[in-house]
């Protein structure tokens, strides 16, 4: 049985977090060079990838990031490979424990948070406040709260320095992942953390997030299947965020219902994304699985988390209606010309990575061909998806980065790939597109 994450100060200093960072770069080198020399002493020719990714690095890197949240701990899940993205397995194994729940504040320090937003004394204006959070994840923690009026909400609580620490946050994982070596030195990954650092910023703005739960919750009134929660205006802050409770479990507790439900709202989640880059075009583009929770009285999905929402460009969301279209028909030319508008590739590559990216995205659309529903469950897509990456990667050297919100869009359906196939669901996607085929 895994213990109950302890209780950790969030260092909200820059200094204290460059220590920590520095820190842990000086033990990785110690390593590396104490295991290269004994390499060598043995005849071996080390690899750097090899020294600098040992179990005891891995573990401390990990450790290291989930202690200091915020960017650090986000950045890892950004890039994981749950979400969709294609990395070696190596720099997956250092982020996969950045998926998991992070350390929460200890009392005191939760305590100066909210007295800085709240004024002291805010407890006694409330009937029940658990200090004991129902969630900790990257950017803050979450606790139940009871007004005096009776009404339950969920409030979600910054932790401290973490706004201000996420540039400099970003810089120093960008360094560990260029020290493991894993990818290669052509790659230009710094318009990739340019972005990283607009969306963390994004997501640590609790103003903004409120404003896009709001529109999202008007975009998606429709769709009977999910629930999004309301903004408690009267308890938000810049770094608190007040909202309905939604009384639900964890989307893995879909699970235990009959096919026919869970095929159903797999379904509801797919023609809601399509509903996202095509019509709403604001996607919340974190597939998070915590961010999915199952109801099951009403049968119903509730919907968290819209830090992550992303405005879709005109240009984008077009770009993929036409790619959408051009795919069900099997018109490659039309793919191609769509692939082209968006930006997944160029003119300048060579005829053969053009060829290779267009046969990933009709591979990625295999399920468009299926006659009736797609078996996600019995799928082995996603791996065939990573092998294809990969190879396209380090086999055809195509380090190319698609504009920001593709990469976007192929992370939140990617991450509904992963759920389809973990909740072992059926699902026709013609019939989830059809309003857009």
């Amino acid at each position: 049985m895994s213990q109950p994450p302890k209780n950790k100060p969030v260092p909200s200093s820059r200094i204290a977090r460059l220590s920590r960072i520095g820190s842990l770069a000086t033990k990785i080198a110690g390593s590396v060079i104490s295991n290269g020399t004994t390499k060598l002493l043995s005849g071996q020719r080390p690899v750097l990838s090899d020294l600098v990714l040992t179990p005891k690095n891995i573990q401390r890197i990990t450790d290291q990031l989930a202690s200091l949240r915020g960017a650090a701990m986000k950045l890892g899940q950004l890039i994981s490979m749950d979400s969709g993205e294609l990395l070696p397995p190596e720099l997956s194994a250092i982020l996969a424990r950045l998926r998991e729940d992070a350390d929460p504040m200890p009392k005191e320090q939760l305590q100066q948070v909210l007295d800085e937003a709240w004024g002291t004394g805010w407890f006694d204006t409330l009937l029940y406040f658990s200090y004991a959070p129902i969630a900790a994840a990257s950017i803050g923690q979450v606790h139940k709260v009871i007004t005096l009026q009776g009404e339950t909400l969920a409030v979600k609580v910054q932790y401290p320095g973490i706004g201000n620490s996420i540039d400099s946050d970003v810089d120093n994982v960008a360094s560990i992942i260029r020290l493991s070596g894993l990818l290669p030195g052509s790659f230009d990954i710094k318009p990739l953390l340019a972005e990283a650092k607009l969306q963390l910023h994004d997501e640590a703005n609790y103003v903004r997030e409120a404003d896009m739960m709001t529109r999202y919750q008007q975009a998606a009134a429709d769709f009977e299947s999910f629930v999004v929660p309301e903004v408690y205006a009267a308890l938000s802050t810049p770094n608190v965020l007040a909202m309905t409770h939604i009384i639900s479990s964890p989307i893995e507790a879909l699970s235990e219902q009959p096919q026919t439900v869970r095929n159903h709202l797999m379904t509801e989640l797919f023609r809601l994304f399509f509903d996202e880059v095509f019509a709403f075009q604001l996607i919340q583009s974190d597939p998070n699985m915590a961010n999915y929770r199952y109801m099951p009285d009403s049968q119903q999905i509730a919907l968290l988390d819209f830090g992550a929402c992303r405005e879709i460009p005109a240009a984008i969301s077009n770009g993929y209606l036409q790619l959408l279209r051009s795919m069900a028909e099997e018109d490659m030319p039309g793919v191609a010309e769509a692939a082209l508008d968006i930006g997944l590739m160029q003119a300048s590559h060579t005829e053969e990575q053009q060829a290779s990216v267009l046969a990933m995205g009709r591979l990625a659309c295999e399920a468009l061909y299926c006659d009736g529903a797609y078996d996600f469950g019995n799928s082995d897509l996603l791996g065939r998806l990573q092998s294809a990456g990969m190879a396209l990667s380090f086999e055809q050297d195509f380090w190319h980065v698609p504009p920001i919100d593709a990469v976007f869009i192929h992370r939140k359906l990617g991450g509904l790939y992963l759920l389809a196939k973990r909740l072992n669901t059926q699902v026709d996607l013609r019939e989830a597109a059809a309003k857009w085929l």
